[in-house]
């Protein structure tokens, strides 16, 4: 059923169409709900962002019948969600409430099943800037994992851009493509289920900028560097360890990369709250006050504070996330 190749396009009369492989085989049409094409109105198989807060929400399936379980109360897929707008507020069985929102690259980061350890949208924002992608691009990437990253890429790179992703798991393979063909993506991306350090992306000279996150990326730059284009490109290796990183460079100059540059991405997060402070109380700057020296300390520590008032602060998580990885950038030149 997978195959070596799995490119999921379908040409009938003037238009494109998806089909689902591994599912149905039916043809999607691109007007449904997609990654990168928006729409107003929630229909039956849409996937969606069920928000309940900034720090708590999840994708669901729309189905007609189907109904999902929240801390609120149910929501009924047929009654609540079909033909309503996105962005609705939906009120549940136990009279609480959520927002259901479409669904976009930097919500689907939050809300995925994870298969793997994923990037998240301070590195992404990062890749995709310095490998300067843009609409119509063509872009290798390995590993797929658990397709992060991929969608970001895929939003990008739209329309009339591509992407070809590798990855070595096959069951992983599987999934990130039943899951680009559930989002209307999958016109844009080929999934290849090998091993990009022995069999390389499997296109030569297409690629304008190459992305790596595989546990041993030295061995696959140089099938990184002939899948560039023959006029140069970017290529973009991720890596946790800094002794990955010594041997993804050596690699890179052996292979007369230019360029070479290694950032690490760390976010500070600051909770804004509000705080009550006691002002202390200056007098009134009466220069004529004949008050004796002992008068005025003991005025001093009465009436040295006023009443509180309320004032916007902020202030550092006291936890954070830290160290994801090392971002190691190079530029092919032309040959």
């Amino acid at each position: 059923m997978f195959g070596d190749v799995i490119d999921v396009r379908r040409v009938s009369g003037d238009s494109i169409c998806g089909v689902l492989v591994g599912c149905d085989s039916h043809c999607i049409p691109f007007t449904e709900m997609s990654f990168v094409e928006y729409r107003d109105v929630i229909q039956n198989g849409d996937t969606a962002i069920v928000f309940l807060g900034h720090d708590s929400m999840f994708a669901i399936k729309v189905q007609q019948g189907g109904a999902t379980q929240t801390k609120y109360g149910a929501i009924k897929h047929s009654t609540d969600l079909i033909g309503k707008k996105y962005g609705s507020k939906v009120t549940c069985s136990k009279g609480g409430w959520v927002y259901i929102l479409h669904p976009t690259p930097e919500l689907w980061t939050v809300t995925l099943p994870h298969r793997t350890q994923i990037l998240y949208s301070t590195d992404i924002s990062m890749i995709i800037m310095m490998l300067e992608l843009k609409p119509g691009s063509i872009v290798c990437e390995s590993g797929t994992g658990s397709g992060s990253l991929s969608h970001a890429i895929i939003r990008t790179i739209a329309p009339t851009g591509r992407l070809y992703t590798v990855e070595f798991h096959k069951q992983r393979a599987e999934k990130a493509e039943e899951e680009f063909c559930d989002h209307k993506i999958d016109h844009l991306v080929t999934v290849k289920n090998q091993d990009v350090c022995k069999e390389g992306f499997g296109v030569v000279n297409v690629a304008d900028a190459v992305f790596l996150d595989i546990p041993s990326p030295w061995e696959a730059v140089r099938y990184a560097k002939s899948a560039l284009k023959m006029e140069g490109g970017r290529i973009c290796s991720f890596s946790p360890c800094i002794e990955q990183v010594q041997r993804t460079c050596l690699a890179m100059t052996e292979q007369d990369f230019m360029d070479i540059s290694t950032f690490e991405i760390l976010l500070r997060v600051y909770d804004v709250r509000t705080v009550s402070l006691q002002l202390p109380d200056l007098g009134t700057g009466d220069t004529n006050n004949q008050n004796t020296p002992g008068d005025v300390k003991n005025q001093s520590k009465e009436n040295s504070w006023t009443d509180s008032q309320q004032f916007k602060s902020g202030a550092p998580l006291r936890e954070m996330a830290g160290h994801t990885g090392y971002l190691t950038f190079a530029t092919k030149y032309l040959s």
